[in-house]
């Protein structure tokens, strides 16, 4: 997983017109739970675009007044209008137990479908997954080298490492679209 570091400051006191505060500020209130306590803090909210804007899954370090936590973004609340970042909640990482995040898929390989004029849709952009912190990895990659028209790869066909795949055996990950043109002279 990528790093990052983000720095904040302890609430003093909790809900909802403090959070509003905290907002109006030009940061996020937070929270980060899963170890001994939950820690209610506040960041300010540039330091979140690294984080929010990207499929990638990144190991986040909390400096909170000193204080220093490895974590993960466990979930995101976005204002339904303005579309901007209300509430952060962070997963804290202990050493030995399993985290689950959903990592982002990467495609390797070029499909012979493809090059016989088929279309290569990514079915499943981020699969979730279950492990240990330093085995999680930044990118499933799917080898679609074999993919004809027609075929699919799906979840049961991935190799996983020092990881557990959450989703569905049979849920296809990537396939190849017959073009119309294409579909009479496919079939016979």
């Amino acid at each position: 997983m990528k790093k990052l570091e983000i720095v904040g400051y302890k609430r003093a006191n909790l809900g909802p017109v403090e959070a509003q505060a905290i907002r109006n500020e030009g940061n996020i209130p937070c929270v980060m739970y899963g170890g001994q306590e939950q820690i209610h803090f506040y960041a300010p909210a540039i330091l979140f675009r690294p984080l929010l804007f990207t499929p990638d899954v990144y190991e986040v370090t909390l400096n909170i007044e000193g204080d220093e936590y490895q974590a993960i973004l466990q979930e995101t609340q976005f204002h339904p209008v303005a579309d901007h970042l209300l509430h952060a909640d962070f997963l804290q990482i202990v050493d030995g137990k399993p985290v689950k995040v959903a990592v982002p898929v990467r495609l390797v390989g070029t499909a012979p479908g493809v090059q016989k004029g088929g279309k290569l849709v990514t079915r499943v952009r981020k699969m979730r997954v279950r492990g240990l912190a330093q085995d999680i990895p930044d990118y499933i990659d799917v080898d679609v080298s074999k993919l004809d028209l027609g075929k699919s790869v799906r979840v049961s066909e991935i190799k996983a490492g020092n990881y557990t795949l959450l989703e569905s055996a049979s849920n296809p990950v990537a396939s190849i679209e017959i073009p119309r043109a294409l579909r009479g002279t496919v079939a016979k």
